[in-house]
């Protein structure tokens, strides 16, 4: 397998998680963190910006994993960069998001 399509792979997972979050707060009216805010990542998006942007990723995602090379979601060669790029965006945007939403914090019991 070419190495240039476990790099789209990866990303084509990168793209996909990163797709969900943004989708889902728009579809819910609610707003949330986009590159397009001010200040960039931190302040809020409206839900229809939201909308846009999570569509842009699932295109990206379906252009990095359907277009490129012959992705097969039963060969693990293939679902492997894709799961490491999905867990490893979804990781940090926890840490990220968590700050402004209140995931950073210990739960106490």
């Amino acid at each position: 397998m070419n190495w240039l399509h476990l790099v789209s792979y990866f990303f084509g997972g990168m793209f996909l998680a990163n797709a969900v979050p943004h989708f889902v707060s728009g579809m819910m009216g609610k707003p949330f963190q986009t590159p397009f805010a001010k200040p960039p990542g931190k302040g809020l998006s409206s839900s229809t910006v939201n909308v846009l942007w999570g569509l842009a990723n699932f295109v990206f995602a379906y252009l990095l994993l359907l277009r490129v090379g012959h992705f097969d979601p039963r060969s693990i060669a293939c679902i492997a960069p894709f799961a490491i790029g999905a867990l490893l965006i979804s990781l940090l945007s926890a840490r990220h998001f968590g700050q402004f939403h209140g995931g950073n914090t210990p739960e106490r019991p």
